[in-house]
């Protein structure tokens, strides 16, 4: 039997995004989902579900399960792990010429090539379009089982990022002054969740209303601020960063060599998609610390002018932010190279197929932190559900205190 949950304040669950590193997300999940036993039949953890990129993935899909207690993660786990790199992701290599060489697109009728990209999105759009049940998705936030679902994408022309938001009928959505920021209140859709994980070069933009976007990780990639707009007041926080503090593993840069391509690439995108949550987050603990001092110290009346000039000037007053935060407790770069160093390529039979191996390989390099972007792959996939279920299991007692666990 599943112990009770205190009621308790609105708690919304943060994914981050960074392409197969989703995969640890869902592990943290199901390690979450075993502690506190939960059953299909209970209530799920969570009202508030963010997401930005691959994590927005994560979250339609845990907000489509929201109605019951276990959120589907078994069966997320099991679509994670029936990936095939080049089965459910083909390699696209004239849309890489695309984006290479523009002249050429008219030659070889590559069309518009801003529309192209490394990888074919298609059969990843499939599980999304098809997998997704969101008819169900939809029910939950109108029945408020769900408070709030956002996905987070970059409007290419403006460099603006838009929120898009659907919200059940008793949830507000107080709207940020952030000129950088937008939210939109839709009903979404497989086409909202696409464009919030369209990593610029490695998948196409997505067009919606007429305008393309592309990863909302380039500005805003674990979408704290979202979710306490809505009201939450407890966070669930994954990233898929591991710190770099850490880490002493070896890299190219201790070689006498310049770096190659394939390495700066992959610190590329660590920096525009992971570093900000650190910031973020420490932000957040600067003002919780703020707040606990000025209510223990500035009389309840001149707090409430403090709170309503808050609110004039950022569309909402400061409130302490209970945090629950997990980061890969193994260096996920390091992790993608030795797999494809043990491992290869799973992507089939024949020239073609060894072709496209050889080619990735080459990509993804050997210290590998852009294949641990791009490496969607099963078995690889179930490496880091399996890191991310032991990283949750070993802070069983904090968990079980977050969320009141009887």
């Amino acid at each position: 039997m599943a112990p009770k949950l205190l009621d308790a304040p609105r708690t919304a669950l943060v994914l981050s995004g960074g392409g197969v590193r989703g995969a640890y997300e869902v592990g943290v999940v199901s390690g979450i989902v075993e502690i506190l036993g939960l059953r299909p039949e209970d209530k799920a953890p969570f009202q508030v579900f963010t997401g930005t990129s691959v994590g927005a993935i994560n979250t339609a899909w845990f907000a489509s399960r929201a109605h019951q207690g276990d959120m589907g993660v078994d069966r997320l786990v099991d679509l994670w792990c029936g990936l095939t790199l080049l089965e459910d992701l083909q390699v696209d290599l004239l849309g890489a010429l695309a984006w290479a060489r523009p002249g050429l697109k008219a030659r070889l009728g590559l069309g518009d090539a801003a529309g192209r990209a490394l990888m074919n999105a298609e059969p990843l759009e499939q599980i999304i379009r098809h997998r997704m049940d969101w008819s169900r998705l939809h029910r939950n936030i109108e029945q408020d089982i769900v408070h709030a679902c956002i996905v987070a994408a970059l409007r290419m022309d403006t460099g603006v990022t838009t929120l898009f938001a659907e919200l059940s009928p008793q949830t507000t959505f107080e709207p940020s002054r952030d000129p950088r920021r937008r939210s939109a209140a839709v009903r979404l859709s497989a086409d909202h969740v696409l464009a919030s994980a369209a990593i610029p070069i490695v998948f196409p933009p997505r067009k919606i209303d007429g305008h393309r976007y592309v990863d909302g990780g380039l500005r805003f990639n674990t979408p704290i601020a979202p979710a306490l707009r809505t009201g939450a007041t407890r966070l669930v926080v994954v990233s898929v960063r591991f710190p770099v503090e850490t880490s002493d593993a070896p890299t190219e840069l201790d070689d006498d060599k310049a770096p190659s391509l394939t390495f700066l690439m992959g610190k590329l995108l660590n920096a525009l998609l992971l570093d900000p949550i650190h910031y973020d987050l420490q932000v957040l603990e600067r003002f919780n610390r703020l707040i606990d001092i000025l209510h223990s110290t500035v009389p309840a009346d001149r707090m409430s002018k403090i709170d309503a000039a808050m609110t004039e000037i950022r569309g909402q007053a400061y409130r302490p932010v209970r945090t629950l935060v997990f980061h890969p407790s193994c260096d996920l770069g390091a992790m993608a190279g030795a797999h494809i160093r043990e491992h290869g390529l799973n992507v089939g039979e024949g020239l073609s197929a060894r072709l496209k191996a050889r080619g990735l390989q080459l990509l993804t390099g050997k210290n590998s932190d852009l294949g641990s972007f791009l490496l969607f792959d099963g078995a690889f996939a179930r490496t880091l559900i399996d890191l991310g279920r032991r990283d949750a299991l070993a802070r069983r007692t904090s968990i079980r205190a977050f969320f009141g666990a009887l």
